[in-house]
């Protein structure tokens, strides 16, 4: 199967190194380029890819728009996913990005291996969480204020398995790391995180994440 990817940047460079570097993987198309938001947003619905390279800080409808309208449109796990392009990890956006429906950060001096991976996670529903973003969501999560105590009431639909499963999600463990650590198979963690996403009325599981810390399921310091 291959990948069918849209690139939204508004610097000609950008887009054209990341346009070669994903041409040369077998698994991998780039169907399109946009220059802002809101050419991203018409391209997704004419062009239908699996994945936005989408960069934050454009002229027009910035990235953070566009995302949050691509996510809109996403229906029954459905549609093109973002990946957050920027050169800062700490850029003040990133977090409302992820809040908006972005599957995934990536900084935009990735090698090639690592934008490649990070597409090939993306597509396949994965958060792509890694420690540079969970820093800045930890701390503009504390910044903003970790509740005292944990919400429970907010996920009491949930079992006992799919809530421990949630904050194993929100401290960025991939499927496989989640069954290795739970002595279960992958399909049955996949199954929880398809349960957990209903009940909770997420779209992914990067929004689970989030939704985890901002109800006090997990703290700042990574714990239960």
């Amino acid at each position: 199967m291959t990948i069918r990817v849209l690139i939204a940047d508004d610097q000609l460079m950008v887009r054209e190194g990341f346009s070669v570097l994903l041409s040369a993987q077998p698994d991998i198309e780039v169907v399109g380029e946009a220059l802002d938001g809101r050419e991203a947003v018409g391209q997704v619905a004419s062009l239908r890819p699996d994945v936005v390279l989408m960069d934050i800080r454009m002229p027009g409808m910035n990235g953070l728009e566009a995302t949050r309208r691509i996510a809109q449109e996403r229906q029954d796990d459905e549609g093109a996913r973002v990946l957050i392009l920027t050169t800062f990890d700490l850029d003040e956006y990133v977090y409302e990005a992820l809040r908006a429906g972005a599957s995934g950060f990536l900084l935009k001096d990735a090698s090639a291996r690592q934008l490649a991976d990070a597409v090939r996670i993306v597509a396949a529903g994965e958060a792509l969480l890694a420690p540079t973003v969970t820093k800045r969501l930890l701390a503009e999560f504390t910044r903003l204020g970790a509740p005292r105590a944990p919400r429970m009431d907010r996920i009491e639909a949930l079992t006992e398995r799919e809530t421990e499963v949630l904050s194993l999600i929100a401290q960025g463990l991939s499927n496989g790391e989640i069954a290795a650590r739970l002595v279960v198979t992958e399909a049955t963690v996949k199954t929880h995180v398809s349960r957990i996403l209903v009940k909770l009325g997420l779209r992914d599981r990067t929004q689970a994440a989030v939704f985890a810390y901002e109800i006090g399921l997990v703290t700042p310091g990574g714990d239960r």
